[in-house]
């Protein structure tokens, strides 16, 4: 079985990187990005960067979105931005299940009487990356701008 088709894009893992190095130069263990890559190689079961990304190949990513990216949208019409803090693909493919969590919280009650306001929500998107899920007005609970 090629293990490569598990692997995320190359766009994801470089991400993925980026965010290592980051974390570590918090703790104050700065590495170069090119170290980082190596050892995210490491982590993914290849003995160096040139193998991982010959592995991964050079193919769009697999999932409309990326840990790590920033996105715009809907939510039960309400405008946000986020940051994506979570995504796995479901079956059927071509569905995906995401966890954002919103720049500021978002009111998600239409009445004037009361508010509920939410700040992480989990949804499960298309590669268009709108929800099958739809408001009583027939709008997608989640709608992102991609």
């Amino acid at each position: 079985m090629d293990g490569s088709s598990l692997l995320p894009s190359l766009e994801a893992l470089k991400t993925q990187a980026k965010r290592l190095r980051v974390s570590l130069e918090t703790d104050g263990k700065a590495i170069s990005h090119s170290k980082a890559l190596e050892l995210l190689a490491h982590q993914h079961g290849y003995s160096d960067w040139n193998t991982l990304h010959a592995a991964a190949g050079n193919r769009p990513p697999a999932t409309p979105v990326a840990v790590g990216a920033q996105v715009r949208g809907l939510y039960l019409n309400q405008a946000f931005e986020a940051e994506v803090i979570g995504v796995q693909a479901l079956t059927p493919p071509g569905r995906f299940r995401v966890t954002l969590h919103f720049d500021e919280a978002v009111d998600v009650v239409t009445f004037d009487s009361f508010s509920a306001f939410r700040q992480r929500v989990t949804c499960t998107i298309d590669r268009t990356g709108k929800s099958a899920e739809k408001t009583s007005d027939g709008r997608p609970h989640l709608q992102l701008q991609l």
